[in-house]
């Protein structure tokens, strides 16, 4: 690569591959990285650590590979469903649903969309091919678990093409197994009181947040700015009767930002809310959080999709309501100074699953089997027995139909393209990282 007089490698240096990388990136996170240059330095060091967190940070370059890509197993229903747009191996977890059950599923629905059901289901075998490479597996292994994983996805899709309870089906402690099973119980174990002892202190019997150096307290015009908000958000949760009353009386109020690959330069709130009654270990704690843009959006061009939406808060809370089925009774949104935020709780009953442990085949079997299920819900769920007008089909006989007695054909074309894309990502990850150092990336040095 050629440098510039002040060391770094100006973008038309770069060669194609590169350049798309880093023109991806900046048309993405332009506006995010004028405003937040240092979080987004942190976001792109955490990329740089190894190929899969490179790719977990970079939905966008997928997308922008997926509009060049023919999908042939797309129609005119299949190529808009629900989907959660950055389904990869680390975004599966635990939560309390509106009904009180801790339920495994897919989690962080930042990206969720609608568009072509196989683009989840690529992404989603391509993370899993780099995160099974950093186990040394090798190619045969890594496509016979996708073979477990597509197969329980397709056997589940087809399940609800006999039933209509597709909105009651749910991954719990009674039909699980291996580490899924363990994580739901292990979630059972957490309670509220846990979390607010690690983000709040009580003075004087009052209980607030604790300070540190990731929040900040607000002047007075901001924090007026957002007690409207969450009078405009109060408007926007589900219809009563809801499993348990809160009052929605503001104790405390943080400004705080997103620290994950994904949430970096993303404004975002803390609220402290009292809780089921007077007693402090039942408060509840809101996250408000400015919605992004998600990656398939990019690549959709699709007018009602795009019209539907107030904001991109709208969208999220939408989207995760579409996707879970029995979302939380404090899923919301609502909008401060013109941009949309969605707000949710943050509950001590979110666990992701973790890999780090599951060294074998044999122990990642059963696991894939259970995200299988968990994904076919997710795009099953979200059709015409949902509450909004996007999707006025049966999304499982939409998928049955584009299948057509493919189903052999269908799963070798997602595993051939799993360690594909997985070596193109990791030649990828190469190129940026190189980019980076380089100073390619305008806005954002890596030397700073």
């Amino acid at each position: 690569m050629a440098l510039s007089p002040d060391g770094m490698t100006p973008p038309e240096a770069l060669d194609d591959r590169s350049r798309l990388i880093v023109d991806v990136l900046v048309d993405a996170f332009a506006d995010l990285m004028a405003a937040d240059a240092g979080a987004f330095r942190a976001k792109f060091r955490k990329m740089a650590a190894d190929p899969f967190a490179f790719y977990r940070g970079s939905a966008c370059l997928f997308y922008a590979d997926m509009a060049t890509e023919e999908d042939r197993w797309s129609d005119e229903r299949t190529s808009r469903v629900w989907i959660h747009g950055d389904l990869h191996a680390e975004n599966f977890g635990t939560y309390m649903d509106a009904n009180g059950r801790i339920v495994f599923d897919v989690n962080d629905f930042d990206e969720a969309y609608l568009g072509h059901v196989s683009w989840d289901l690529r992404r989603f075998a391509a993370s899993f091919a780099l995160l099974a490479w950093r186990k040394a597996f090798s190619d045969e292994v890594i496509g016979e678990l996708l073979v477990v994983y597509l197969d329980a996805w397709l056997d589940q899709v087809e399940a609800f093409t006999r039933s209509d309870a597709d909105r009651d089906f749910a991954l719990v402690a009674g039909n699980t197994e291996g580490a899924v099973h363990d994580l739901i119980r292990r979630t059972a174990t957490r309670t509220r009181l846990g979390l607010l002892e690690r983000m709040t202190a009580v003075e004087d019997g009052e209980r607030r947040f604790a300070d540190s150096s990731r929040n900040r307290r607000l002047d007075d015009a901001e924090r007026d700015e957002v007690l409207a908000a969450l009078e405009r958000y109060k408007a926007t949760l589900p219809p009563r009767p809801w499993r348990r009353e809160v009052a929605y009386d503001v104790k405390d109020l943080i400004g705080t930002g997103g620290f994950g690959i994904g949430s970096a330069g993303l404004p975002a709130y803390n609220v402290l809310l009292e809780g089921y009654d007077q007693a402090l270990e039942n408060d509840v704690v809101l996250s408000v959080k400015q919605g992004n843009v998600p990656a398939p959006s990019r690549i959709v061009d699709d007018a009602e999709i795009a019209g539907y939406f107030q904001h991109e808060g709208h969208r999220t809370a939408v989207s995760r309501r579409a996707l879970q089925s029995h979302a939380s009774q404090f899923l919301g949104y609502t909008d401060i100074r013109g941009a949309g935020f969605v707000v949710a709780e943050l509950s001590p009953y979110e666990l992701d699953l973790d890999w780090e442990d599951l060294t074998e085949p044999d122990e990642i079997r059963p696991v894939l089997a259970q995200l299988g299920r968990a994904t076919a819900k997710l795009h099953c769920v979200g059709d015409a027995d949902s509450d909004h007008t996007l999707v006025p089909f049966q999304t499982e006989e939409a998928i049955g139909a584009m299948l057509g007695g493919r189903r052999r054909e269908f799963v070798d074309d997602v595993v051939a393209f799993a360690h594909t894309y997985a070596r193109r990502a990791q030649e990828d990850h190469r190129l940026f990282v190189d980019a980076f150092r380089a100073g390619a990336i305008p806005g954002i040095s890596s030397s700073t």
